[in-house]
């Protein structure tokens, strides 16, 4: 890494080496994620040994890091293992974390332990949805702005960008009655605490393989399955429909403990609330990896839009009032996203 050509790394060395008094300072990559931040691992001598800190770099004019460091310390008070923030400097858009090491869930699972670090994923989150309001002021809210926002990144970003694909008058009515649908749900179901990007590239394994949480900055008051399905429907990792279903009724008893509204619905109710959340999340990550793609730079991304996709029309499948919108996707999108992947 080059201090000279690297402005901003620059700047976040030089708030590092002042605030811990450092006479030598090393950076290393740690990652990147699909944000603007950038996280870098470095090292603090103590009085005894030293130990390892992580550097966070959030451009205050694209990323607020507040949310993130107000949430921190409350959802430490629920229970939960999370980065603790050491240091901050929020209008230079630095922040230096404990380092909870490089164990992500998503390189740590297999068909033998699966159950096992799933039963401990959803188990934290009611400890989640317990968490309405951040230090300062409520989350915000999971409205319908919000929800049709997200929907729309489909038609602004993989059907024009990724695939070049133009649609008719009559497609376009049969993507926004399924968006119309699809918002519904998304309402009419129990409002909590939710993460908003609970999945295996977020929880991480301690050293004693308890489950941290992280990238929580996004959260939000909606809809009670919206972090079941992120975890259970996963972008980057897939299983089997009866491992997901068993996995979601154990939760619903789970979360009906505390939520008020949950127990009083039938599980056919609360599997196709789950479900078509899944839709919902699913049509906005396929738009959020074709914008990563296309105005971001960062391509990677496009690899995970096919099961992404193939989520949408299997789950679409099971119910009849999205049959036009699978035949869609299926017979127009499809074909092309994978002539694009192949």
């Amino acid at each position: 890494m080059d201090l000279n050509s690297d402005s901003r790394l620059a700047q976040c060395h030089q708030w590092l080496t002042e605030h811990f008094q450092l006479s030598q300072l090393k950076l290393t990559v740690v990652s990147g994620d699909a944000s603007f931040r950038r996280y870098f691992r470095f090292e603090q001598p103590l009085t005894q040994g030293s130990r390892t800190l992580i550097a966070v770099d959030a451009p205050p004019d694209k990323e607020d890091s507040t949310p993130f460091v107000e949430l921190s310390r409350i959802y430490q008070k629920q229970g939960l293992i999370v980065p603790e923030v050491i240091a901050a400097d929020l209008s230079q858009g630095f922040m230096c974390l404990s380092d909870l090491g490089d164990r992500l869930l998503l390189s740590e699972l297999t068909p033998q332990n699966v159950d096992h670090y799933y039963q401990q994923a959803l188990a934290l989150i009611p400890q989640i949805a317990a968490v309405k309001q951040s230090q300062s002021a409520p989350l915000p809210a999971y409205d319908d702005t919000r929800l049709m926002t997200e929907m729309t990144l489909l038609t602004d970003w993989l059907l024009p960008h990724h695939l070049d694909l133009s649609l008719n008058a009559s497609q376009h009515q049969i993507i926004k009655d399924a968006f119309a649908i699809l918002l519904d749900n998304a309402l009419a179901q129990p409002q909590v605490g939710v993460h908003r990007d609970y999945h295996s590239r977020n929880l991480m394994l301690t050293p004693d393989n308890q489950l941290a949480v992280i990238d929580f900055q996004d959260a939000l008051i909606g809809p009670v399955t919206y972090d079941a399905v992120s975890l259970l429907r996963d972008c980057y990792i897939r299983w089997p429909q009866a491992l997901i279903y068993r996995h979601l009724l154990d939760f619903k008893q789970l979360i009906g403990q505390t939520v008020p509204g949950v127990n009083e619905v039938s599980d056919e109710i609360f599997i196709r609330w789950f479900d078509l959340m899944g839709m919902q999340r699913h049509i906005k990550v396929c738009g959020i990896f074709s914008r990563l793609c296309y105005r971001d730079g960062k391509t990677a991304y496009l690899d995970d839009l096919p099961m992404t996709l193939d989520y949408l029309i299997e789950v679409g499948r099971k119910y009849p009032e999205f049959t036009a919108f699978v035949t869609l996707l299926d017979e127009q999108v499809r074909p092309l996203l994978l002539q694009k992947a192949g």
